[in-house]
């Protein structure tokens, strides 16, 4: 699918805020209601705009600590790689997993209880015996 200027202020209005108003949408575009609509809905269908979702303010719920990590393994076969991200799938605390290079193989986001929680999934991580060379948080500034 071609996209033209229009479809692009549509997909930067949605990326901001996927509540948006048919009115305010087509307003901010410079379309009148329909047509915006329209193609809204076509971007939808070709799998270009795949899904609206929520930022969910996780520590008004309860009290979580997020740790970004950087993981190295021990060899850098096909295997190896397969077997820790089929690891990483199927543990909760972990929501995010990203596969970088640079000396590093992995960035991971987890979410656990505190800093003890963490730890013990760190440490349960190792236990596994998934081919991890090095685990190592990643400090950032608190927000």
């Amino acid at each position: 699918m071609k996209l033209d200027t229009i479809d692009l202020r549509i997909l930067e209005a949605v990326q901001r805020d996927g509540r948006i108003t048919k009115v305010a949408l087509a307003e901010g575009v410079g379309l009148s209601p329909t047509p915006c609509w329209m193609r809204l809905r076509k971007l939808e269908k070709e799998g270009i705009v795949s899904g609206y979702h929520a930022r969910v303010a996780v520590r008004r719920l309860a009290p979580v600590a997020s740790v970004m990590m950087e993981v190295t393994l021990e060899n850098h076969r096909q295997a190896d790689f397969d077997r820790f991200e089929r690891v990483v799938t199927s543990v909760p605390e972990i929501t995010a997993c990203w596969s970088v290079g640079g000396g590093v193989d992995y960035i991971v986001k987890t979410m656990a209880a505190d800093i003890d929680a963490y730890q013990r999934l760190v440490d349960g991580l190792l236990d596994r015996e998934i081919g991890i060379a090095r685990i190592s948080p990643i400090s950032s500034p608190r927000r």
